[in-house]
């Protein structure tokens, strides 16, 4: 039973080797979204998306279409949502970004965006998705930030250090200790 077990496991590994280690290209795609508050009413919304060939082949024609944005929602305000490539050389990577504002508040889902490229020996387009992004709170009511103040720190920390020491030491002086207790 357990070599059985045993050339089951080898098996399966030798067989995920053999897909992964393919002569082809292999094109992995991560899609990332970064939300920024430019007025009250206004929120602009960055995305980029990176390619990366980690294949062992060349993939030619490299097209990334991300046309899931609600044209109700969002307004494009720089860059496009699709963009074409000559070539992605094995072990290479792209990148591309664009900038969108929003129109309404919402709660957005955004779908994976579309990478084809060609490969020389197959004739049908290949197809690849990015990563999505996760649910996107649009012009969402969101409390302020309490972000920690470090140029409070710099300007009183030695102040405040110096304190706290003299007060422990104080303590430690004031306190009467356990053994003089037993003495009396």
């Amino acid at each position: 039973m357990k070599k059985f077990l045993l050339a089951t496991v080898f098996a399966v590994l030798y067989l995920s080797w053999a897909i992964v280690a393919s002569d082809g290209p292999f094109v992995v795609a991560h899609k990332k979204a970064t939300l920024t508050r430019v007025k009250s009413d206004i929120e602009r919304l960055s995305i980029s998306i990176d390619i990366y060939n980690q294949g062992y082949a060349t993939a030619y024609d490299v097209s990334l279409y991300d046309d899931n944005w609600s044209q109700d929602v969002f307004e494009i305000v720089a860059g496009n949502t699709s963009m074409s490539w000559e070539r992605l050389d094995a072990g290479a990577s792209l990148s591309h970004s664009f900038e969108l504002e929003a129109k309404k508040k919402t709660v957005f889902y955004g779908a994976p965006a579309v990478i084809t490229f060609r490969i020389p020996t197959k004739a049908a387009l290949q197809e690849a998705f990015s990563t999505p992004i996760l649910p996107l709170e649009i012009l969402a009511d969101r409390p302020p930030e309490k972000k920690f103040d470090w140029k409070l720190m710099a300007k009183y920390g030695s102040l405040i250090s110096v304190i706290s020491i003299v007060v422990l030491f104080v303590y430690l002086i004031a306190t009467p200790s356990k053994a003089s207790k037993k003495k009396r």
